[in-house]
């Protein structure tokens, strides 16, 4: 799937990453490729620039850290970000009802007479 895809969720699937604890860059990479079953594999141009979109919104706080001699990136959600993702979810779920009225044969409402 390619990043142009997710226009407008990848923010959503960070935050939803992050809810799990604090990760460095490539593990939040890692994670959004082993929860999609290999469905995201996003490049570090595409995830780096959303994770400082984040924390400037103040939804991540990152720190610095040396791990096995190399300097690490790692982000976690912040109290604003909870709530922000509480926010995405529930507007994803009425983005999906409402889209699937038109896409899913099954959940079509009834036309009135």
């Amino acid at each position: 799937m390619k990043a142009q895809a997710l226009h407008g969720h990848l923010d959503a699937l960070l935050l939803a990453v992050l809810e799990q604890g604090a990760l460095h860059g490539y593990a939040i990479i890692e994670s959004l490729r082993a929860r999609s079953e290999g469905s995201l594999d996003l490049p570090t141009g595409t995830i780096y620039p959303a994770l400082r979109r984040l924390e400037r919104a103040g939804y991540v706080a990152s720190t610095w850290s040396t791990v096995n001699g190399r300097e690490r990136r790692t982000y976690e959600l912040t109290d604003s970000g909870r709530r922000a993702l509480a926010g995405e979810r529930a507007g994803w779920h009425e983005f999906q009802l409402t889209v699937g009225r038109f896409l899913d044969p099954g959940t079509q409402p009834t036309t009135p007479a």
